[in-house]
């Protein structure tokens, strides 16, 4: 068992590139993963990675004994998710991840439900509004709120959800409510943009009378996290574009107002993605089937004000 723990350590450190992110990770210390690997090196004769002061390389020997050990893991975990679907009692490790404001909200308070219902299930939940490689990262289930785009993922839609743009009371007597969607690119309107490298969405999808077009909106303000985004909205600093379920409380107490209401922009679905093997692992199922009821029944009650 010792050598599997070194051949898991193993890959997860040439998956993150370093020692301490794959002994985060793992739950295990710096100098617990620098040793595993030690070991491992030393079991094969070889050295598995180059060492600089900023990253592990893995050597042609380490690329090499990756392809095959991470095939191994994979099988391991395939059979026993095979034995846990045979005996009725799932268990094991869930590794989870979804935007901030949405796990927040949505994910992260019903974990302790779906431990209750599954003791023998582990969740590990990772939140952040950048776009997570699912594979890279051994994510098991992303909740995502977006288009799927990568082929080798599957995706199991749970809602579409409305969009809204929506800016302070304050802002607007200050600006001006915009009337038309144009107004949105001029330099009188702030529009504040969720960005974070690798982000595609630099302009807003909106319905028009001539269908959808988009708008390269700007303003003087940007984050990578969407709460920070809305918190500038309800201070007054410009126009943001969410789902309308993310900031239902606010519209409804006046914090905040719905612009453009005939020109919204486009749905956004949720869903879960999950790489094509995990479809068949019964815990991961069980989770996809607990999150997906919960996100839309809490995603009801908070639009119907409950």
């Amino acid at each position: 068992m010792a050598y599997l723990d070194n051949i898991a350590v193993f890959v997860r450190v040439v998956e993150l590139g370093n020692l301490s992110a794959a002994g985060r990770d793992m739950r295990i210390s710096p100098a617990v993963t620098s040793n595993r690997i030690k070991e491992l090196e030393k079991h094969l004769g070889v050295r598995l990675f180059n060492r600089t002061t900023r990253q592990l390389m893995p050597t042609e020997h380490g690329r090499v004994f990756y392809d095959g050990a991470k095939k191994v893991l994979e099988s391991i975990v395939e059979a026993e998710a095979a034995v846990s679907a045979l005996s009725g009692q799932p268990r094991g490790t869930i590794r989870v991840t979804a935007p901030l404001g949405l796990g927040r909200r949505l994910i992260a308070s019903g974990i302790p439900e779906f431990r209750d219902r599954y003791p023998d299930i582990e969740v590990r939940l990772r939140l952040s509004d950048h776009n997570v490689d699912i594979m890279k990262e051994g994510i098991d289930v992303a909740f995502r709120l977006g288009l799927l785009e990568d082929s080798s993922l599957r995706m199991r839609g749970i809602m579409d959800c409305e969009r809204v743009l929506a800016a302070s009371p304050v802002y607007l007597a200050r600006r001006g409510e915009p009337k038309a969607p144009q107004e949105l690119i001029s330099e009188r309107h702030d529009c504040l943009m969720l960005r974070f490298p690798g982000n595609k969405e630099h302009s807003w999808l909106l319905k028009t009378d001539e269908g959808p077009q988009k708008f390269e909106v700007s303003g003087p303000y940007d984050s990578d996290d969407g709460d920070v985004v809305t918190g500038w909205a309800l201070a007054g600093r410009g126009i943001i574009n969410k789902p309308r379920f993310d900031i239902e409380p606010f519209l409804r107490d006046g914090r905040l107002k719905v612009i453009l209401p005939d020109n919204p922009p486009a749905p956004v679905k949720l869903a879960a993605v999950y790489p094509h093997r995990k479809f068949q692992d019964p815990k991961v199922r069980l989770l996809l089937d607990f999150m997906a009821e919960r996100c839309q029944r809490m995603i009801r009650d908070i639009m119907a004000g409950r």
